[in-house]
Order: C-alpha cells, then structure tokens, then sequence
C-alpha cells in the first residue's frame, strides 16, 4: 500500500513540461509556476529550439511551452519540424500584437494545442495574473490529440460543396461553437462552403487583438465572406460573422431580417465570447431556422443552449470525438441530449447542405 502512495505521487506521474523561451526572466517565472502545481514539473528551460532538441531528447517532455521569437530559429520552423518528427503537445507563449497573432494561428495550423498570450509590460505581474490559464491550457494540452500537421493549408477541408442553386439565399442560419481545436476545426467547416452559404454565425473561445486576424485569414481561404463581427449587421448569404474576442455575439430578428448584437456582459462559463450566449439567441430568435454545430473544446460551454436550441426546432450536429482536439464541449452537448447527429470532422459541412437540400430551403427576404 505504501509502494502504491509513493509511485501515485511520485514527480514522474505529473506532467513534464519543457519551456522553450529567449527570455530568462520568462523561462524563470514559468518554472516557478509551474513546480508549484502538484500535477506538474517544469523538467527544463531552454533559450532556444536548438537546446530544446537536445532536452527533448533526454526529458522526453509531455507537454512544451513555445515561444514565438527566439534566435538560431524561431518557434513557426521549429513547431514545424517538430510536428513532422516528433509530434507533441505544444502550448504556445505568444505577443498580443497583429503580428503576433497571426504567427500565432499559424501555430496552431501547424498542431499546436492552444495558445497563451504573452504580457508586453509589467511582464512579472502579468504572467501570474494569466497563470491559471496557462496552467490550465498545460493541463488540456497534456490530454489532447496531437496529430502530425497536414500539409498545405486547406489539407483538412474537404471535398467543395455543390451550391444551392435556386435554393441560394436561405433563411437557414448554421450557428458554430468551438474553443481548444477549434481554430482548425472552424476551418474544416467553412472551407468547403459554396458562395450561396446559409449566414454563418461563430463563437471561438479566442481573446481580443486574434479574432480579427484569424477571421482574415479564414476570409482568405473561403469561398464565402468571413469577417468579425459588428454591432447591429445584417446576416447576409455568403457571409460568416465570427464573434470578436472580448465580446459576445448574439442574432437577433429585425423585421425579416436576422442581425447581429454584441455584448460586453459578463463572461458566462468563464468566457467571453461564450458559446451559450451565442446558442441561447438562436434558440429565441432562429428556431427551427437553425443548424447547430458544437466542435471541439474543452468544457461544457453551450451545452445547455444547444438543448434549448433542439427544443426551438434546431437540427444539432456535434464533432465525434475522433476528430476532435478536445472532446470536451461536443460531449457534454450530448449528455445534455441537445445533439442530433455526431459526425467526423470532414462530414460536417457535407452535411449541413445534405439537411439545407432536404428541407427545401425557403427563400430568405433581403
């Protein structure tokens, strides 16, 4: 019995977390926060990919902490190598600058779990503030699903949809929810979609300064419209609205028309943007107009309103756990008995124009 205490809370049970970073005020604090956890153990800090390799190799880390902007290489070729041969779960330490965020969501493109961002001023006092976020996306990365990266940058999407055709202009809205996984998963959804797309209304846990950045880039990849959300837009065909970080998004009805509201209550499920929030206005507003779709993502945000969207009329579709990152969020929605259809990944999109052909859509009044 003895034995078994000792080996249960023996330091090689917790998680082993190598931090990569340039800084060594960085590196020292991580460390500090880290080893006070009794789930985990900073095994070791390295200045730069090039000491990370050689530490890789002999601490056989669960789970590293990545800065972005280190010499001898920098974090984006070093991820990329990494993921190729040695896939593991990354979190990655990043600035809250334009620049940053999109090297950022070329990070997580790349297999990187999540991201934490880095404070520019009063750097001490702002990585405790963030540290049980950080702890938190140490302990998600820990038990996430890592795969090696797909190559070229639409390599998840899959096949093009066929348009609507005469069905083109719905009053069908497809309502998204998503957190850890989900900038990837997001993706895969909206990639395939044809021009004559039902509006599209998204939640992503992500913090202010990356949702406009990862909205451009989604708007560069699709065929549709994708922008971050204003205050008080119409929600037109062809165009998804993504919630901007800091701010829930909710669709209300104008006459006949749906708009979008921004809110800057306070965070429900401790996120703000929440998924509930954005759920909740579906279910009130939308009804059986609705498609429903929960992805990947650490928690049970949105569960809850995603019943009170089935109970509207809404067709639900969850992310199976396969596919996804985290089978955090899609399972819940399931328990709560909100979900209709489990689908992999690449058979969402599929099947949302598979629902749209069915019920013959009607015509949207713009």
């Amino acid at each position: 019995m003895q034995n078994h205490i000792l080996a249960k809370n023996s330091p090689r049970q917790r998680t082993k977390v190598l931090i990569v970073d340039d800084s060594a005020l960085i590196r020292s604090l991580l460390t500090e926060i880290i080893n006070r956890q009794p789930d985990m153990v900073a095994v070791g800090a390295a200045p730069d990919p090039i000491a990370a390799r050689e530490m890789i190799r002999n601490l056989n880390p669960d789970v590293l902490t990545l800065d972005v902007e280190m010499p001898r290489m920098d974090g984006i070729e070093f991820l990329e190598k990494l993921m190729r041969l040695r896939p593991m779960p990354v979190v990655m330490v990043s600035t809250m600058t334009q620049e940053g965020a999109e090297t950022t969501l070329r990070a997580l493109e790349l297999g990187a779990v999540d991201f934490v961002a880095k404070p520019k001023l009063d750097v001490k006092r702002g990585m405790e503030a963030g540290a049980g976020e950080l702890l938190e996306k140490i302990r998600l990365a820990a038990a996430a699903r890592v795969r090696k990266a797909a190559v070229g940058p639409q390599a998840a999407a899959a096949r093009p949809i066929q348009p609507l055709g005469s069905r083109a202009g719905t009053e069908k809205l497809v309502i998204i929810g998503a957190s850890t996984g989900g900038t990837e998963a997001i993706k895969a959804v909206l990639v395939p979609m044809p021009p004559d797309a039902p509006g599209i209304l998204i939640t992503q846990h992500m913090p202010a300064g990356f949702t406009r950045s990862f909205a451009e880039r989604l708007d560069s990849l699709c065929k549709i419209k994708v922008k971050e959300a204003e205050d008080g837009e119409r929600v037109l065909p062809g165009h998804a609205y993504i919630a901007p970080g800091d701010h829930h998004l909710l669709v209300k009805k104008s006459g006949a028309n749906y708009v979008t509201q921004l809110s800057d209550a306070e965070p429900v499920n401790r996120h703000r943007p929440s998924v509930e929030v954005l759920f909740k206005s579906a279910a009130q507003c939308v009804g059986a107009n609705a498609i429903g779709i929960m992805l990947t993502g650490m928690g049970k945000d949105g569960a809850t309103a995603m019943m009170d969207m089935k109970r509207a009329g809404s067709y639900n579709i969850a992310q199976d756990e396969a596919s996804c990152v985290v089978f955090g969020m899609p399972k819940e929605a399931i328990a709560a008995g909100g979900v209709d259809e489990v689908l992999p990944l690449t058979g969402i999109a599929g099947r949302v124009f598979a629902l749209l052909r069915e019920s013959g859509a009607v015509r949207h009044r713009i």
